[in-house]
């Protein structure tokens, strides 16, 4: 049976990708995504929602559907307050998996980070790992949570400090073996590492961590 796919962050690195993927992907009749506003793609597939992330009770009845993919994703110097960030990465994200488990929606795919963990020193991290902690709370039949490092691509808008923290993940997982699991990663290698994960029929939690996510993101 062919599946209804739902998407957080159609418009990020990741979400980008993953629109075009599930689009060509035979195995989804439909791929509804949630933004702010138009992304200008046209095709028979896409059912294209403009939502206001701030007010989940006027967009709530529309997480119908198989799977939810969820990506959004802010950075500090974007946000420009880390309560700011925190609404991008936590809160919307987490109000929408609330009313998707309550909709019916059976499984949810979340795209977390290397080192998330909530009891971290690191804001980032620990923001990270509290979104992880609490989607696991909730009822659907399946959890999948992938663990990329930094991540690597064109984006719409350049953030220099990111551009060094891939190169310098480059050179110290080459130097330090043992760090290979921060290495920065490809975003469509993310996107496909996702919908393969959304594959596993599976019910439960399972999470997947950078090594896993280079694996399950291979082309076929």
């Amino acid at each position: 049976m062919k599946k209804s796919a739902l998407i957080l962050g159609a418009t990020g690195l990741v979400g980008e990708h993953l629109v075009r993927l599930l689009l060509d992907d035979d195995g989804y009749e439909e791929v509804k995504i949630f933004v702010r506003r138009p992304t200008g793609i046209s095709h028979t597939k896409l059912l294209e929602q403009i939502v206001d992330f701030e007010d989940i009770k006027t967009w709530k009845t529309l997480l119908s559907g198989n799977v939810l993919f969820s990506c959004l994703g802010s950075t500090i110097k974007k946000a420009s307050t880390r309560e700011k960030q925190y609404r991008v990465d936590y809160t919307y994200q987490y109000k929408a998996a609330v009313a998707a488990a309550d909709a019916g929606v059976a499984a949810y795919v979340l795209i977390s980070s290397s080192g998330a963990n909530p009891h971290s020193r690191i804001f980032y991290s620990r923001m990270k790992g509290e979104l992880d902690r609490d989607i696991k709370k909730l009822p659907f039949q399946a959890i999948r949570i992938v663990k990329p490092s930094v991540l690597v691509g064109e984006r719409r808008e350049k953030r220099r400090g990111e551009a060094a923290a891939i190169v310098l993940g480059k050179i110290v997982a080459t130097l330090i073996p043992p760090l290979r699991k921060y290495r920065p990663i490809a975003a469509e290698v993310v996107a496909r590492a996702m919908i393969k994960v959304a594959e596993d029929g599976e019910p439960g939690i399972k999470e997947y961590e950078l090594g896993e996510v280079f694996t399950l993101g291979r082309r076929q």
